[in-house]
């Protein structure tokens, strides 16, 4: 189903975290994810706490799921004084490569409590299936 996620080393994440360094467009912090197959369906979550849904840009092209995200900081108006900022904010994403036996024309996406959650359908069609050798003679055999 999933063939491969973009490189995201758990020591870098802590490298970010530890330095402060927040995602830019060009180089985008990774959002956390899970992936497993429910069903008939394949199912990914990612961790967006505190992202507008008007922030998240889900793109599919060439079974390449892209996911971009920004957490911007709160427009506080007035005389603000920060105190401590330890919520990471910028630019998150993540790349996915699908497998060839998910219908990426029918993906859905639903948003709630910070998680993002996306169902790509299984297509039955192209999972692999056994094949029969015709015998030369009308007779059929089994492979394998």
């Amino acid at each position: 189903m999933l063939m491969r996620t973009d490189p995201c080393h758990p020591l870098d994440r802590f490298t970010q975290a530890l330095l402060g360094v927040s995602g830019t467009w060009s180089r985008p912090s990774p959002i956390p994810m899970d992936a497993y197959r429910a069903g008939e369906e394949f199912v990914i979550t990612l961790d967006l706490p505190g992202v507008s849904p008007d922030a998240i840009d889900i793109d599919v092209r060439r079974n390449v799921l892209t996911v971009k995200a920004e957490r911007r900081p709160t427009a506080e108006t007035g005389d603000v004084q920060m105190h401590l900022s330890e919520r990471p904010l910028g630019v998150f994403s993540r790349q996915i490569v699908l497998g060839d036996t998910l219908d990426t024309e029918h993906i859905t996406a639903s948003y709630d409590a910070g998680v993002l959650t996306l169902r790509i359908p299984v297509d039955e069609r192209t999972e692999s299936r056994r094949i029969t050798i015709d015998g030369g003679a009308g007779q059929r055999q089994p492979t394998g």
